[in-house]
């Protein structure tokens, strides 16, 4: 096996990955614990926060803190001295059963969320949105069922970005003002592969997928073409990222959700916090929020 337990958090939903350079930690949630995980990867101090809703991820801003993506919406977020939340807008806020699922920020400073409905993720009411640096909210696309895994190419040219029912990965043409144009098939899964959810993007360009239901991330290059496959002993598979200083290390959160006692006792590591070696390649840093 390729991979190695990093931690046994036994995650229900584990998701959100983020290395934070500035803080030394890699984050992660646990979308319907809820809660906010920490990690030191050097002393392996593992901190938790419990949460108020369903969180899907933070990612970082520029002036200190982070931005949340909530079940009602984006908040800024504080962990000092103590947890602090402060709202800032709800994209659906006449359809309490949708929430906000998973998101990356540019170069430029904005951020890219994709929102599902929670109990009935069949329903396609998901839609992409871009928040910007002045707090304006914008609906990009609309008709997902799960919006998952949006990564932006090397060149921040392209914005990939998944509808995991559909088993599909899109592209997009991204403008320097984060306008979005040209959505075609990136990648078509098949049945064996399972349902592509969260991604991320290496320094050579390529394209890390984490397979749900596949048991494995792939590695793919720009033109879709598979370059490496990594196996590992859970099903549910999540959402990866490149980590640690050098960004050299390439960590991989699972689930448990849904899964039956007789499932568990197949695969008792599930929740788990997994370790990928890349074999020498790296990932880029992660983008801030300007706001």
């Amino acid at each position: 096996m390729e991979a190695r337990l990093l931690l046994d958090v036994r995650a229900t939903l584990g998701e959100g990955l983020l290395w934070s350079a500035r803080d030394q930690r890699l984050y992660f949630v646990d979308i319907k614990a809820p809660a906010l995980h920490a990690l030191d990867l050097t002393t392996g101090q593992h901190q938790q926060w419990p949460m108020p809703a369903l969180i899907g991820w933070i990612i970082e801003r520029e002036q200190g803190g982070f931005v949340a993506g909530l079940q009602d919406g984006f908040a800024f977020l504080s962990l000092t001295p103590t947890l602090e939340l402060v709202k800032l807008i709800n994209p659906h806020p006449q359809s309490p059963d949708m929430r906000l699922n998973d998101a990356k920020a540019t170069a430029s400073g904005q951020i890219f969320a994709g929102t599902m409905h929670n109990l009935t993720p069949e329903i396609p009411a998901g839609c992409l949105y871009r928040l910007d640096p002045d707090l304006s909210l914008h609906t990009v696309d609309t008709n997902y069922q799960i919006c998952n895994g949006p990564c932006i190419s090397k060149d921040q040219r392209t914005l990939y970005h998944t509808d995991t029912l559909k088993q599909t990965i899109y592209a997009y043409d991204l403008a320097a003002d984060g306008s979005l144009s040209h959505r075609r098939v990136w990648l078509q899964f098949t049945e064996t592969d399972g349902f592509p959810d969260g991604m991320t993007v290496d320094t050579e360009g390529a394209i890390w997928v984490a397979h749900w239901g596949g048991s494995c991330v792939s590695r793919f290059a720009p033109d879709g073409t598979l370059l490496r496959r990594v196996p590992l002993p859970v099903s549910q598979v999540t959402n990866l990222a490149f980590a640690g200083d050098r960004l050299d290390r390439l960590i991989v959160t699972s689930a448990r959700d849904g899964l039956s006692a007789a499932d568990l006792a197949k695969e008792p590591l599930a929740g788990g916090l997994f370790e990928i070696d890349p074999q020498g390649v790296t990932g880029l840093p992660a983008q801030r929020f300007q706001g």
